[in-house]
């Protein structure tokens, strides 16, 4: 039950409708006992509303917020302070209010980096070849974890220009999806882009014949939670990670900066009503 103390958080985005972060943090409030003390919401908050909405969230004092698309980085520009990381990577996906300072945060990075370690062990991504299509704000936090652990980045993109603009600034490679036939010597294949979800439900930005496996395949779109993408990689036999597990691992780290509270997996990703949602081949066990 909320009162007038209750802290408010929520996830901003447009669309928001599809959003499953509300799910998972009531459910542990409700877990920890602090369903009193906090709540979790959402708003559909398009990028030229983000600057009056910050202002909303100074005014009425919301404890945190997760950002979403298409505000990772429009975010960035009216908040008070911007940890470290979040600086590094260009992108903002938590905003934690501290008695009126909002100060941003990125955990996306851990989302992708925490589920490829699960599979390949820790120091698993060094030297691997990743594959990582899209130059968004998502890709902007997968990019910076996975040089960070060691790999390989090439992004590609639709448009050039933004994949060379991201590149250079994370320092990985780039190329155009004209070449996206060089992702079949990827050790992983990241999607981060809307394909396989809403309007785009039936398209992959891999075409099959350019997976197998040997591959991890890696999509952060979690509705539907087995994209073309997905659905195509395990008909080749590659190892496949669903979105909902990046989801709930930068949502756990998210918990932990809004309560100051740790948060068991299990809690988040039951919440969803999913059983374990990396599938493993007998090449990577």
């Amino acid at each position: 039950m909320q009162n007038k103390q209750t802290k408010i958080c929520m996830v901003i985005g447009d669309p928001i409708k599809h959003s499953l972060s509300p799910k998972m943090h009531n459910a542990g409030y409700k877990f920890l006992g602090i369903d009193d003390e906090f709540f979790f919401s959402s708003a559909k908050i398009p990028k030229d509303k983000v600057k009056d909405f910050i202002k909303a969230m100074r005014l009425v004092g919301f404890r945190g917020v997760s950002c979403t698309i298409p505000n990772k980085v429009e975010v960035m520009k009216y908040l008070d302070e911007i940890d470290e990381i979040a600086q590094k990577i260009g992108a903002v996906n938590t905003i934690v209010n501290n008695n009126g300072v909002l100060k941003g945060y990125n955990t996306d990075w851990l989302g992708v980096v925490i589920p490829l370690e699960k599979i390949l062990g820790s120091g698993g991504l060094e030297d691997k070849n990743v594959a990582l299509i899209g130059a968004g704000g998502a890709s902007r936090a997968i990019a910076f974890g996975l040089k960070e652990k060691g790999a390989k980045v090439t992004i590609y993109n639709r448009t050039l220009e933004k994949a060379e603009k991201l590149a250079k600034e994370l320092k990985v490679k780039f190329a155009s999806l004209s070449k996206i036939e060089n992702v079949k010597n990827a050790d992983i294949i990241i999607n981060s882009t809307p394909l396989g979800m809403g309007k785009y439900i039936d398209e992959t930005p891999v075409p099959k014949e350019f997976l197998h496996k040997n591959q991890i395949c890696f999509d952060i779109v979690y509705s539907p939670e087995e994209t073309k993408f997905l659905t195509d990689a395990l008909s080749k036999g590659a190892t496949i990670i669903k979105g909902k597990e990046m989801l709930v691992y930068q949502g756990l780290e998210q918990f932990k900066l809004y309560t100051g509270k740790n948060l068991p997996f299990e809690v988040m990703m039951g919440a969803l009503k999913t059983k374990n949602l990396t599938i493993k081949n007998n090449m990577l066990k």
